[in-house]
């Protein structure tokens, strides 16, 4: 029987899920899928992979999920799954989603992020990153493959990108009932990349959630280029909800909004300035760099 779980689901939405009306619709198809026998004779992996098909059918939300995971989720007493202590060793064997730092010949300097880790872990990581490309004459930020991460991350290396204090980002969180606002930080450890030279930020469609955020706020603040394909679409940040041992629940509590656009890029995805197949991003990218990075040479910016 999986209704136990599929009651404990739809309790979770509607306590937590930013659109309260899209929860009720959701967990109505939730309860005739079950009524109808679709979760029978199923295992936890099975199930999940069924049941985050029908969450996502309404509206499409990538975010709202349920997964299975093969270690035993614990009974913390709290609502949330989160276990900090395992988060933080996972994001210090990934080095904190830093992929790669390096000054590429003509000195161009390349970022190459594969996860956002939150900001209370994983600053002097990103600071000691953004430190070392702070002198190259442009900057190539590879997003092709990072799967999103913390907003206050996002706004950490924002911080580094502009000269005056820019606001990036609100996020409406529902259960708390506000809206919090995100913005460049008035001060950073060691020198800025700065506002003047040329950024491009390659994109895939696995780009995604805080990825995307990174590329949005970049964009529309015309402060660089970005090249490759069309993002995921995936704007609604949350939470997770232990549902069963091996079952939690990604359910999303708040929503994005732009200070620019007064919009996000859920569903629709953040559509490049210069489209191409995310394995010519990088060569394209490259050449517009070298070639901006000379003309800079021949004819130095007036700051």
């Amino acid at each position: 029987m999986r209704e136990p779980e599929i009651e404990l689901l739809c309790s979770q939405l509607a306590s937590y899920y930013v659109f309260p009306d899209v929860a009720n619709d959701i967990a109505k198809i939730l309860r005739t899928r079950l009524a109808d026998g679709a979760y029978v004779d199923v295992d936890d992996e099975a199930f999940a992979a069924l049941v985050t098909t029908d969450l996502q059918s309404v509206n499409g939300d990538k975010h709202l999920r349920l997964l299975h995971s093969h270690d035993e989720i614990p009974e913390t007493g709290q609502a949330s799954a989160w276990d900090p202590v395992a988060y933080r060793k996972e994001a210090e064997l990934d080095a904190f989603g830093i992929a790669k730092v390096d000054r590429l010949e003509g000195n161009v300097g390349l970022l190459d992020l594969r996860l956002l880790h939150a900001a209370e872990i994983a600053t002097p990581a990103y600071v000691a990153a953004m430190n070392l490309i702070a002198h190259t004459d442009a900057l190539i930020i590879d997003l092709r493959n990072n799967r999103g991460g913390d907003p206050n991350t996002v706004a950490l290396i924002c911080s580094y990108l502009f000269d005056e204090r820019v606001h990036l980002n609100d996020i409406y969180n529902r259960p708390d009932d506000i809206t919090l606002q995100f913005w460049t930080l008035p001060h950073v450890p060691g020198p800025k990349f700065g506002g003047k030279k040329p950024i491009y930020v390659l994109t895939s469609n696995r780009t995604f959630s805080g990825a995307e955020e990174l590329s949005y706020n970049l964009q529309q603040n015309e402060r660089a280029t970005l090249i490759g394909e069309t993002t995921r679409g995936g704007a609604h940040p949350g939470d997770r909800y232990r549902v069963g041992p091996h079952l939690k629940s990604s359910i999303p509590n708040g929503r994005a909004i732009n200070p620019i656009s007064g919009t996000n890029w859920e569903a629709v995805g953040v559509v490049p300035h210069i489209a191409v197949p995310e394995e010519e991003a990088f060569d394209v990218a490259y050449k517009k760099a070298l070639a901006e990075v000379d003309e800079g040479r021949l004819h130095p910016r007036q700051v």
